[in-house]
């Protein structure tokens, strides 16, 4: 798999600058939020692999929400990470455990969804439903910290 920085990802197009929008930002965190609550349900239900493909969901929408914020789009997965690592750790406005756990769950659903032979165990899919969790704290927490309100934050 080819990895690219910050830098390669603008240049390849797989950040593309667009209006930086609140209420795009407010959405994604909604969307967030529901896909945090479908990772709960597989879960309880006992849904393992969809409960980790659900938990990685809710943290790429609560990432994605801050390009929305600062006007980026994502064409990849991967170059989200690279752009919280450029504009925010960096910077020291986030710290980078939480683009490493983005990275670590972007991997572990992408063997999830791809793999013939992967299968995820409760304690996997208990502790990527609570890290998905604080991940979407973390980044709200972020976007009030930039400006964002409670009308545009993503709690349904």
């Amino acid at each position: 798999m080819n990895r690219y920085d910050f830098r390669s990802c603008i240049d390849k197009g797989l950040l593309r600058p667009i209006p930086a929008s609140k209420e795009n930002a407010g959405r994604s965190l909604k969307t967030a939020n529901r896909w945090l609550e479908e990772a709960r349900r597989g879960f309880e239900g006992g849904a393992y692999n969809s409960s980790v493909l659900a938990s990685y969901t809710a943290m790429f929408h609560s990432a994605r929400a801050v390009l929305f914020f600062d006007g980026f789009r994502e064409k990849s997965h991967f170059c989200i990470a690279r752009y919280l690592e450029e504009k925010y750790v960096t910077p020291k406005l986030l710290e980078a455990s939480w683009v490493q756990l983005l990275d670590h769950y972007r991997e572990l659903r992408h063997d999830d969804q791809y793999s013939m032979t992967f299968l995820t165990v409760k304690d996997e899919a208990q502790k990527a439903l609570v890290i998905a969790g604080e991940f979407l704290k973390r980044m709200e927490a972020l976007l009030v910290s930039k400006g964002l309100t409670a009308g545009n934050e993503g709690r349904p």
